[in-house]
């Protein structure tokens, strides 16, 4: 009879350390990170810097990083 209730405690534990190990492999349900948006990059027409298209100057033939750069290439700044 102790035979059988020490083997009975040994599946039980061995069952709970096998469900426990199971558990812990099995990848969570959780969404990756989502990744970094990317500014939209733009070149100045004068000089070649890239910079964000939110930062540069827009002129009438295209993108300048400054209004001093969009002056010297000629270009004139649209009206407002």
């Amino acid at each position: 009879m102790k035979l059988l209730v020490l083997l009975l405690v040994l599946f039980f534990a061995l069952w709970l350390w096998r469900r426990g190990r199971s558990g812990a492999s099995k990848p969570k349900s959780q969404q990756p990170p989502s990744a970094p948006q990317i500014p939209q990059m733009v070149q100045c027409l004068h000089c070649q810097v890239h910079l964000p298209l939110e930062e540069a100057v827009q002129g009438a033939l295209g993108s300048y990083c400054s209004a001093a750069h969009c002056s010297a290439a000629g270009d004139r700044l649209p009206s407002p």
